[in-house]
């Protein structure tokens, strides 16, 4: 009996295995949201966002939008997203990431507001979901330890694209493990 309910735990650690060392990527068609992807009700990343879809991120049940948009960007209504997240309920974070010449806080402070519990779940957002996926991906190997290729693959399916974006997230993440 003993060696039959070994076997047992051994079968079904392996078959749960796999399933819990993937996250499971949803995509949806939100209107006013381009590309959005989300893990359950852990975060959301997603590109351009009209501020009008705020409300249905509340809805969906984020209590923040993490909006990595600079100014600058055409379409970034930066102003008129704060005040449309206020309006819904939600806690606004403006964390501008230009990628050619990103703020050396960046990181820091990003990983300081995704891992607040009161910003939980995240809406994380900028163009295109490029940076918001990197940025995941270096809060997943920073935080959650997982390695490279894991957190990389997550990141493409949340959206990342850019193979220098991917190195980014890579180096920020090792200098972060390495303090």
């Amino acid at each position: 009996m003993h060696r039959k309910l070994t076997l047992l735990t051994i079968v079904l650690v392996a078959a749960v295995a796999p399933l819990t060392a993937q996250t499971e990527i949803s995509k949806a068609s939100v209107p006013g949201i381009i590309n959005f992807g989300y893990i359950g009700k852990t975060v959301a990343c997603a590109g351009a966002t009209a501020p009008a879809a705020l409300a249905e991120i509340k809805r969906l049940g984020y209590a923040s939008v993490i909006n990595l948009r600079v100014a600058t960007e055409a379409g970034a209504e930066i102003d008129a997203s704060a005040a449309a997240a206020k309006a819904a309920g939600l806690t606004f974070i403006h964390l501008p990431f230009n990628a050619s010449s990103p703020d050396p806080m960046l990181v820091d402070k990003f990983l300081a507001a995704v891992t607040d519990p009161k910003n939980q779940p995240a809406f994380i957002h900028c163009a295109s979901a490029n940076r918001a996926a990197a940025l995941w991906m270096v809060k997943r190997m920073v935080v959650e330890k997982w390695d490279v290729d894991r957190a990389a693959t997550e990141a493409v399916a949340l959206g990342m694209t850019s193979p220098a974006l991917k190195t980014y997230a890579i180096e920020q993440a090792q200098a972060r493990r390495s303090r």
